[in-house]
């Protein structure tokens, strides 16, 4: 299993997935959340993983062929086509807690999200597969989304995002998902005052499942 040496340290891994650097609902909900979790982990870890700033690179020939290729057979060049995806799942690895950032665009997740997901959900690594089906080998992890937009109701008929991310951090063991959102065409400042409403109850009624 993925996580099968988990840690006393709380480690927290934060995804920042919009585009806006200044002026992101997202980021700054984030922002309330990390500091709610660091008072009541003050031993906690932060890990931000901008996704803007990574400049992720889309699956291709090269990546695929390292992925389904033994490790012990692999050349360097595949190592090297590889080394982004080891480090992004090596973060995952040592979250206890993972916050999602992520505006809704055109209905669904950001680009730079599904790039992250294709390089961190990889068979044998992360999820397998058996007689019975696929097996998340993440274990011991939980996750708040942070679902923002500026438009699109969530859990409507047409938000793609919410449900594709259950069932994708779900796929890989990921099954506790917190869903907060700062959603549809209210202003940002009641957004925001209703999703640090659901921070306060999400902590409260959570205060002893860490």
């Amino acid at each position: 299993m993925v996580n099968s040496n988990r840690h006393e340290v709380t480690r927290i891994l934060r995804i920042n997935a919009s585009g806006r650097k200044l002026s992101s609902l997202s980021r700054e909900i984030a922002d309330n959340l990390i500091n709610r979790l660091e008072k009541k982990h003050p031993q906690a870890k932060v890990i931000t993983r901008d996704l803007i700033d990574s400049q992720l690179p889309f699956v291709d020939q090269e990546m695929i062929n390292a992925f389904f290729t033994p490790a012990a057979e692999r050349t360097e060049a595949q190592n090297q086509h590889l080394k982004i995806s080891h480090t992004l799942i090596e973060e995952l690895n040592l979250a206890n807690i993972i916050v999602l950032a992520v505006p809704i665009y055109n209905f669904s997740i950001p680009a730079v999200l599904k790039a992250w997901i294709d390089l961190v959900c990889r068979a044998g690594v992360t999820f397998k597969f058996t007689e019975n089906g696929a097996v998340g080998l993440i274990e011991n992890c939980r996750a708040y989304a942070i679902v923002t937009s500026n438009g699109t109701e969530v859990g409507s008929n047409i938000d793609f995002m919410t449900g594709y991310l259950k069932h994708v951090l779900s796929f890989m063991g990921i099954e506790n998902l917190e869903i907060i959102k700062a959603d549809g065409r209210k202003k940002n400042q009641v957004k925001l005052e209703l999703a640090l409403a659901q921070i306060n109850r999400l902590l409260e009624e959570k205060a002893t499942a860490y």
